[in-house]
């Protein structure tokens, strides 16, 4: 890996997930947990999000995966709960080879970050919490914001599906090697870029992860 690059490879969760993960930098090891709407490959490539892994990476080994249905990762999956998101980041470190790390969580990520810290708390060597929240839209008994939340849901849905009747389908089938990557290291510059960040129905369904009972643990 020549500096300033990123090195992709492909994990399996327990339920059969494909997962694909990202490591740059050198240094004490990074884990940003996943969210929603990310590509490996298209935010290395970002002018948004570029400079932002380039600092987090500096000084560190950042570790950063696409979360099941998005990116890189398998698109077609049944399980969408947060246990799976929890058990897919216990998948990602275990691959990696990551003893003890830091843990980054963002928006969507920072309740699974808590709850992987609460589950491996000699693991995590500091806990890194941005923009997250308590309680799912849908779990916070305002109806106000739970009707929101469904029109959001419904706004993409019919947007995605729009799009993808002018455009065509709007993910590879899945005999294509961009849809089934092998498990060799990959670099930021392969075919699989050309790849949409999600399907209209996965962004859906990985959107309403703002429904997570995350405060269950009370």
């Amino acid at each position: 890996m020549t500096p300033g690059s990123q090195q992709i490879r492909f994990c399996t969760a327990p339920d059969g997930v494909r997962l694909a993960y990202a490591t740059v930098g050198k240094g004490p090891p990074l884990v940003r947990a996943a969210h929603w709407m990310t590509h490996l490959e298209f935010d290395w490539e970002s002018p948004v999000w570029r400079p932002w892994l380039t600092e987090l990476s500096r000084h560190n080994t950042l570790v950063r995966y696409d979360p099941r249905g998005c990116g890189l990762s398998d698109r077609d999956v049944g399980d969408m709960a947060f246990d799976a998101w929890v058990a897919d980041l216990e998948t990602v470190v275990a691959a990696a080879g990551l003893a003890r790390f830091a843990l980054l969580g963002a928006s969507q990520s920072v309740s699974v970050a808590i709850a992987y810290a609460a589950k491996h708390p000699q693991r995590v060597s500091r806990l890194i919490l941005y923009g997250g929240f308590a309680r799912g839209r849908l779990r916070r008994g305002s109806p106000v914001q739970a009707e929101e939340a469904e029109v959001q849901l419904k706004l993409t849905n019919s947007a995605g599906a729009a799009t993808t009747r002018r455009s065509g389908s709007s993910s590879p089938p899945s005999s294509s090697p961009m849809a089934r990557p092998s498990s060799s290291p990959r670099s930021t510059r392969s075919s699989a870029c050309r790849r949409p960040r999600r399907t209209p129905r996965g962004s859906c369904r990985c959107r309403a992860g703002s429904t997570w009972p995350t405060s269950r643990r009370r």
